[in-house]
């Protein structure tokens, strides 16, 4: 039977993000390794007997190869254990639960802010080229992303909490808090993602909108009377939304991927706290697990990527 083109696409796309993530566990697991010290004396602390810290390498698997070691702890990756935290004692996969929800929260809250305006930025931008508006636009973008992300949360949290007083400092609303609550505790940090990815995604969409309007069927369609906006709504744009597509997909992965700083700032309890966390308790079990899930989320948004584009614009399909 033969499978559809796009299907064999995503079927192979899929075989090479597995084949991908394989080599970063590879990588995580062999870059931990190389970490100076021993894990068994830092974790119990210069004061333990030798034999006290014999008995715990064994009880890590520390005594054996490390090839054994890493298809150990990749079987139970396999099977969704990935294993116990050194610093509590608490079941990893239970503890990156609810870490995970709190990180994918805010980097809905962010897209859900940021994908709109910069799309709807980057048409007016456009439309309007060459205007006061589109050389503004461009300069409070560039402004935004020259900075580092916590250049800009620290600028807003000096400004809305600090001086202002009208958003907390602090991110962490609690285990029992409702939406609205969550949506002012957590604006800050969305703020901070939301201008340091409206910049890459609003100078794409105005770039795949411009490179289009010299097309023949663009000026056909102005010869035929259509406005500028039907003509960039109507006909530039869905020519232009497979690059849209692949900047959008891509910066959300960034949502996912890199809080770490922005989840530190605002001391919001997400993956990326959580695994700042870790590496300082050396809890090097939970900093594998959160560094192989943020490797997974990116590899699956760009197969996301390369999907939606193929469909907006199948002609991607062919290589000619």
């Amino acid at each position: 039977m033969t499978l559809h083109p796009l299907v064999s696409m995503i079927l192979h796309r899929l075989a090479l993000g597995l084949l991908t993530l394989f080599a970063i566990s590879l990588f995580i697991f062999f870059a931990i390794e190389l970490l100076p010290g021993d894990l068994a004396e830092e974790v119990l602390g210069q004061s333990a007997t030798p034999e006290t810290v014999e008995a715990f390498r064994r009880e890590l698997g520390l005594d054996q190869p490390a090839m054994l070691r890493y298809f150990n702890w990749l079987g139970g990756v396999v099977r969704g254990d990935f294993g116990t935290s050194l610093a509590n004692g608490r079941d990893i996969a239970e503890l990156l639960a609810g870490r995970f929800a709190n990180t994918l929260f805010l980097a809905i809250y962010a897209a859900a802010i940021a994908v709109p305006l910069s799309i709807t930025l980057g048409l007016l931008a456009a439309l309007y080229r060459g205007s006061w508006f589109d050389r503004a636009v461009n300069i409070l973008t560039l402004t935004s992303i020259s900075f580092p992300e916590y250049f800009v949360a620290y600028i807003l949290l000096l400004y809305f909490s600090v001086t202002w007083g009208l958003f907390p400092s602090i991110a962490d609303f609690g285990s029992d808090a409702d939406l609205s609550t969550m949506l002012f505790r957590t604006f800050l940090p969305a703020l901070t993602l939301v201008l340091v990815v409206t910049a890459h995604m609003m100078r794409m969409t105005r770039a795949a909108i411009i490179n289009l309007l010299a097309q023949p069927y663009i000026e056909m369609a102005r010869l035929k009377g259509a406005s500028p906006v039907r003509v960039i709504l109507r006909h530039a744009l869905p020519n232009a939304l497979a690059p849209i597509v692949n900047v959008v997909a891509l910066n959300l992965a960034y949502l996912v991927t890199g809080v770490v700083i922005v989840e530190v700032v605002f001391v919001y309890p997400g993956l990326g706290q959580l695994m700042v966390d870790s590496v300082a308790k050396r809890d090097i079990p939970v900093v594998q697990a959160c560094c192989l899930i943020f490797a997974g989320i990116y590899i699956l948004l760009n197969l996301g990527a390369d999907v939606l584009a193929i469909a907006t614009n199948p002609r991607l399909m062919h290589r000619k």
